[in-house]
């Protein structure tokens, strides 16, 4: 059994995560940490990690940017392990993610999705067949209206993921309307649509000379991210200091 604490159980993926657990038998939720509380969630709450009394084996954060530092300095002073799924981090936080994984295991992941994280390998397989073949590159992604950040941190991770299998490394392109030239051929072009509800659609074409290949992803709900965040922990319990990604997950659950 393992035990989690969650860091934002409030929140619409805290909620989520909170459900999936209470219907999986290999995972129980001992706590959770959350500024705003109304006392409805059967688990005990405490509105600072710092002041969490309940001992558990991981804690699972959804939560906010601000409230990461703090979480980080809890996972290493009390040795629990944790899986970071908060997104915006700055230069200095993502800093302190690495110093913290010297001293505790962390896994970050720009998504939780086990089918986004299959595709990242996919596709470092496929650029390294496509690219020198001629194909352009380009990645199209959609969210709701709410979503700030754009491209979203699930695009960049696929560009880099293609980028990896390259010989060469090829410019980021966000923009070209200001520009009146022929498409060059050492860019990954980035297309943004943000509208609705839109959970989380990503494509990644290949276009060559009459011929497309496209790796598609589509996520119908949050609970892609919460079920990924669930395995993850279950596979970080017990394991020694490090930084780990769904990469990990995905090759343990082989």
């Amino acid at each position: 059994m393992t035990n989690v604490i969650m860091h934002g159980c409030n929140g619409k993926m805290g909620q989520t995560i909170a459900n999936l657990i209470a219907n999986d038998d290999e995972i129980t939720l001992a706590a959770g940490v959350d500024a705003f509380d109304e006392g409805k969630n059967p688990f005990p709450v405490f509105k600072n990690i710092s002041e969490c009394t309940v001992r558990a084996d991981v804690v699972i954060d959804f939560s906010a940017a601000p409230a990461v530092d703090g979480l980080l300095d809890y996972c290493v002073k009390e040795q629990v392990p944790c899986v970071l799924c908060t997104t915006g981090l700055t230069k200095e936080q993502l800093e302190k993610v690495e110093e913290a994984s010297k001293k505790v295991a962390v896994l970050k992941s720009a998504n939780m999705s086990l089918g986004i994280n299959m595709l990242l390998k996919l596709l470092k397989e496929a650029a390294a067949v496509l690219d020198p073949a001629g194909f352009d590159i380009e990645i199209v992604e959609k969210h709701h209206r709410l979503k700030v950040d754009a491209p979203s941190g699930t695009a960049l991770a696929l560009g880099d993921s293609v980028q990896e299998a390259l010989a060469e490394e090829y410019e980021y392109v966000y923009d070209r309307s200001g520009r009146r030239i022929k498409r060059p051929k050492k860019e990954i072009g980035f297309s943004v649509v943000r509208g609705g509800t839109i959970v989380g659609d990503h494509d990644v074409i290949f276009a060559g000379e009459d011929e497309v290949v496209t790796f598609s992803h589509r996520a119908y709900s949050k609970a892609v991210f919460g079920k990924g965040a669930v395995q993850a922990a279950k596979f970080l319990k017990g394991r020694p200091a490090g930084l780990y990604d769904m990469s990990h997950v995905i090759e343990a659950g082989r």
